[in-house]
């Protein structure tokens, strides 16, 4: 599990398109936003997303890229970036490899019955690869607003 102020290993990972995305080439352009999410067009997740659409700018013109996760399939996430016209990048974790390297898989307690999913958590990778700020097990609505907090954006 990372603490703020961690080195981030690198690794590598598919997007949406099929195409490969390097941490560590990705952190020479910007900073990192990488938030985890449980599934692609559900309410939650959906109004998680479209706040970091909408904040897209303010990131940007930051020196922050956003980058989604979940494990969603290639096909899953272009459904849910043309449906909700998302302007950043999803990682497919259908091995669940990241979700477990960051700590974004657990248990979890819904209606009285536990299982094991996905745990809605943002990982800020400044860019010399450190952890500039985690939130874990945040709720969707409100938390976009709350990065742009703590990076002094809002």
């Amino acid at each position: 599990m990372f603490s703020e102020g961690d080195a981030v290993p690198d690794f590598t990972a598919i997007l949406q398109d099929g195409s490969p995305f390097h941490l560590q080439e990705a952190l020479e352009e910007s900073g990192i936003i990488l938030y985890f999410y449980p599934k692609d067009n559900t309410p939650g997740c959906t109004t998680q997303a479209c706040d970091f659409r909408d904040a897209k700018d303010t990131f940007d013109g930051a020196g922050w890229r956003v980058i989604g996760v979940s494990r969603d399939s290639e096909a899953s996430h272009q459904r849910f970036i043309n449906a909700q016209g998302l302007n950043f990048d999803l990682i497919v974790d259908d091995d669940n490899s990241l979700h477990e390297l960051y700590g974004a898989w657990g248990e979890k307690t819904n209606y009285g019955k536990t299982y094991m999913g996905a745990i809605r958590s943002t990982f800020v990778i400044s860019q010399d690869g450190t952890l500039q700020w985690i939130g874990r097990n945040v709720r969707a609505k409100g938390h976009v607003s709350r990065v742009l907090k703590e990076l002094d954006l809002e």
